[in-house]
This record gives C-alpha cells, structure tokens and sequence, in this order.
C-alpha cells in the first residue's frame, strides 16, 4: 500500500502535484542576455601521449649529473689512505716541479684523475706534504701514516674527538671534537665543529720566563720534559742579552792614519799555545801605520822582545834610511818596562799606550 491511500481505493502512486512556481526559479536560472559574459568551465588537462625520439632522450640524459657536495676545509682522518687528497686546489700550495700520478684509486673501485700536488700547512706546527688534488673527491682525507710521520706526532681517538699527541714528549697538542660519523679537523675558517689548539711555548718564549738563560740550558730542559718546547733547537738571538752583556759603548770608528811610512808602527806580541818545531812560543808582530807593511818575529823567550824590537828600529834606519816617530803598543810589560821607555826616550819615540781593555 503505498501511503497515503485508502484502504478499498485505487491502488497505485500518489498522483505528482507540479511544484510552485518560486521553487522553479529557485532551481533555474534565466538563460543570459545576449553580449553578457560568464566564465567558460573547466578544461581537463590533455592526457595524449606522444611517443620518445632519441633526440629527446639523448637531450634529457645529458642533463642528469651528480653535484658533490660544495668542497669545505675540512680534513677527515684516513687510516687507509696512503697520500693527503684535497679537491679544493685553494687549500694546497701547488709545486709545479713534483712529479705525482695521473689517477688514484677509491674504495668503491672507481678511478679519480689527479690533477697536480703540493703542501698545506695546518694550524699550529703541523704540515701536510704532499698533497694530491682530485677534484672529483667528496671529502679531503688526511692520510694518518703520512700525517704522523712527516710531524712525528700520534694519533688517538676516542667516542668524542680525536686528539694529536707529541711522539716523544707525550705532549698533546691538538683535539678535535667529533659529533657527526667521522674523525674530522676543522680549520679556523670552517664554522662548524670544534678544534682545540693547545699553545706550546717556544723556546724564545721560555728564554724571556726563565731569566735568559743559554741555549744549552733549555735545550736540556727541554730533553728531561721539564718545560714543553715546540721548536726546541731553533736558533734565536736575543737583544737583551746582547745589550746586557756590553760592558762599554762601542767605539767610533778611526780616520786616522799615518802620512808617511814609519811615522808610526803597532807593535804586539802574540803567545801560541803550542811550541814550533824550532822552540818559538811568542811571535813579535810590527805593523806600519802607513803601508801595512807587517813584520813577524818569533822569539822564544817574552824577554826577547825589547832586543828585537831595537834590532827592527836599526834595519829600518839601515835599509830604508827613515826614522820611527811613534809606537802604539798595549799595556804589556814586554813594551811598558824602564829599558823599553829609557830606549824610546834616547831615540826620541813617542810611545802610545792603549786604553785598558780596548786592544
């Protein structure tokens, strides 16, 4: 029974009654004058498919490339490498003249061409030789065996850092925080990570805190680890010490010299250490002011010196027929005696004496 009907009635649907006429203009709306714009519907994209020409695959595979990462200055510690790999050449200074090969082999197997070498120093004492540059490398490894034999340093790590140690002394003298899969060293310009420097004094530093003291001082100071030296046989030359062991101002340099030959001689006399074959031990030197024309005597006895020096006044007057004015000698008792003045005042010589501890 459909509802709505009586029961004893027609039976079938309910008759349809036409809606209202507002409902109508409800649900349609008045087609739109001539001229008036609406907006067209929505178009489906265009599915066609258009088959492939070599042309357009060759272009599209040509455009497909593997960028590495942008190179930084970091180091990443390589225990299986056999040489330094840098693939930024801005890192290394380039020695032409080194001979290197011309590819290098990964661990994956693949070959990477190396394009030149040369060395890079690292903070601190530390110096890495030679260094071959692939640009194609992702990272720069540092090779531990070459690493710490060129620097004569050792290489610990832990689950934190790596650290850097001095071979003989223990000392350690870098560490390096590690926070990512790898043992890195960062340089001072790389923002990330930490590297730790440990200063170590040098030997000019330790000459200045203990006093200047010698170079063999600290030098076995340096062997018994009782000071940390990183440049233990470097030669320093300290301008203190050489004031302070000056016991009088320099002298102004001389232009004074003798007109003519024999107007004024110097004399010395020099002890050798050893005896001559012929029993000489003193030797007499003259020396003319004028010509520095020099004359030597040996003489076997300091005694002798006042006898040569009387013969050498008459083989001047003999030989070259000229007189001896002036004699400048030191204060040694050899020249400074009563038979040396009493000879020079008979001859009319005037005898200079140097000034103490100037000769």
């Amino acid at each position: 029974m459909w509802p709505g009907s009586t029961p004893g009635g027609p039976r079938g649907p309910p008759p349809r009654v036409p809606p209202p006429q507002h409902a109508l203009a409800a649900y349609y709306a008045p087609p739109p004058a001539p001229g008036a714009y609406y907006p067209a519907p929505p178009q489906a994209a265009s599915l066609a498919w258009s088959p492939w020409t070599p042309e357009s695959l060759t272009s599209a595979f040509s455009t497909v490339a593997l960028t590495p990462p942008p190179s930084s200055s970091e180091w990443v510690f390589d225990s299986g490498a056999s040489s330094h790999i840098a693939g930024n050449p801005g890192m290394v200074t380039l020695s032409p003249t080194s001979s290197f090969p011309s590819s290098i082999v990964v661990g994956n197997g693949a070959t990477l061409p190396v394009v030149g070498t040369g060395y890079s120093n690292l903070i601190g004492p530390f110096r890495l030789n030679n260094v071959l540059i692939a640009p194609d490398i992702i990272k720069n490894l540092l090779s531990i065996r070459q690493f710490t034999t060129d620097n004569l340093v050792s290489v610990e790590f832990d689950p934190l850092s790596v650290s850097v140690k001095d071979l003989r002394t223990r000392n350690l003298l870098l560490r390096c925080d590690s926070s990512g899969p790898l043992y890195t060293l960062q340089l001072p310009s790389s923002p990330s990570g930490s590297c730790a420097l440990v200063a170590t004094p040098s030997l000019t530093t330790w000459h200045r805190r203990l006093g200047h003291p010698r170079k063999a001082t600290l030098q076995t100071l340096a062997k018994s680890s009782s000071i940390i030296c990183s440049q233990p046989n470097a030669d320093t030359l300290c301008h203190a010490c050489q004031l302070g062991r000056h016991v009088r101002l320099p002298f102004t340099n001389s232009l004074s010299c003798a007109t003519k030959n024999f107007d004024l001689i110097h004399c010395d006399l020099w002890t050798s250490p050893i005896v001559s074959v012929s029993g000489f031990k003193y030797y007499l030197v003259i020396i003319d002011d004028c010509s520095h024309f020099l004359w030597t005597f040996p003489l076997k006895l300091k005694s002798d010196t006042f006898s040569a020096l009387s013969n050498f006044f008459t083989s001047v007057l003999t030989q070259f027929g000229c007189t001896i004015k002036s004699v400048q000698c030191d204060n040694g008792r050899e020249f400074d005696n009563s038979s040396s003045h009493a000879f020079f005042s008979a001859k009319g010589v005037t005898l200079r004496m140097s000034c103490p501890y100037t000769s």
